[in-house]
């Protein structure tokens, strides 16, 4: 059914572009191949009570890094967010 993610993506990435590409990637857990260098940090796809956790470290240039989630339409229900790095 459905399932969530988080993907942090590069400060030059399309969030948009990218979770349009991402819904036709079902199998490849909604993680467009042809975009996976602008992934900075991303969780495995969960469904109900599963967790995941990650670790990076933030990019040192300074500036806004979008995450969303990238199952079809979570981005444009709002399911995103900006890191910034100052």
């Amino acid at each position: 059914a459905m399932g969530h993610n988080v993907v942090f993506l590069v400060a030059e990435a399309d969030a948009g572009a990218f979770a349009t590409a991402a819904a036709a990637a079902r199998d490849r857990d909604y993680i467009p191949a042809e975009l996976e260098d602008q992934i900075l940090a991303a969780t495995k796809l969960l469904g109900p009570g599963e967790s995941d956790t990650i670790e990076f470290t933030a990019p040192t240039e300074p500036g806004d890094y979008e995450f969303l989630c990238s199952f079809p339409a979570h981005l444009f229900a709002g399911m995103r967010g900006v890191m910034t790095v100052e």
